[in-house]
């Protein structure tokens, strides 16, 4: 179980396959967990290993990662673990996909290191859509599951944590939506379809980010096969 060490974090991570760098950042909202790419309705961690360097991960304070929490953690935090893992592997350019909150963590990447993604497929991305209640209690869940291998954080410090994460940004959460249209790395987005993924913003996100493309059927049969081949080709043209 091999893991990395940053100031106030350990991240743990896994490798598997040869070949061109793919970060995998998983669903799970703040449990996001190379785990919970078995309710995928397909897993990209054996799947893409067929052909590329698969790099899966714990986010902070989900799975096997520990972290500090303080009241300046928020999107730019999980961005810099993310960046920093890459950095502790040697690699410099990769290909991202995420699910879910993956989504969200994808856009704050493309603004915050373009250079570093080569390309970028988001499965059914989280969005703003009359909704934000329904992740301020995933995050209150979440902090109930850990504060007690974090004590003394003051409640102010978590209440800063929570706004950071689900009381800015546009749609996304992560960055405002003005960012996306400058956002022209090549981006496949499979669309959500539920409250917390929902269609319009899997819509606005491909019509606002000049590089995004959207597949609409995916998720379930008779789908599911045509969707993973969406983002086979996708990949291999890109990644070339």
């Amino acid at each position: 179980m091999p893991s990395f060490e940053r100031p106030g974090v350990t991240l743990h991570y896994e490798e598997h396959g040869t070949g061109f760098p793919v970060l995998l950042l998983a669903p799970g909202g703040m449990n996001s967990t190379i785990a919970a790419w078995g309710n995928a309705p397909w897993d990209p961690v054996t799947h893409l290993a067929q052909r590329y360097r698969v790099i899966a991960m714990d986010q902070r304070n989900a799975g096997s990662s520990v972290a500090e929490v303080h009241g300046s953690d928020g999107w730019d935090t999980y961005t810099a673990d993310q960046l920093a893992l890459l950095d502790h592997l040697g690699v410099d350019e990769c290909a991202v996909l995420g699910m879910c909150i993956g989504g969200a963590f994808i856009a704050n990447l493309l603004v915050t290191a373009p250079q570093r993604v080569r390309a970028a497929v988001a499965l059914q991305p989280i969005g703003r859509a009359d909704n934000q209640h329904l992740f301020e209690e995933k995050f209150d869940e979440w902090r109930a599951g850990i504060e007690a291998d974090h004590p003394g954080v003051p409640d102010d410090d978590w209440a800063a944590f929570r706004t950071n994460m689900w009381g800015g940004g546009g749609m996304l959460y992560s960055v405002p939506d003005e960012a996306l249209a400058h956002i022209a790395t090549p981006w496949l987005v499979l669309m959500g379809i539920d409250d917390f993924h929902p269609e319009p913003v899997s819509r606005r996100l491909a019509g606002l980010a000049p590089g995004a493309e959207l597949v609409e059927q995916w998720k379930v049969e008779p789908h599911v096969a045509d969707g993973r081949a969406a983002v086979d080709r996708f990949l291999a043209a890109h990644l070339v």
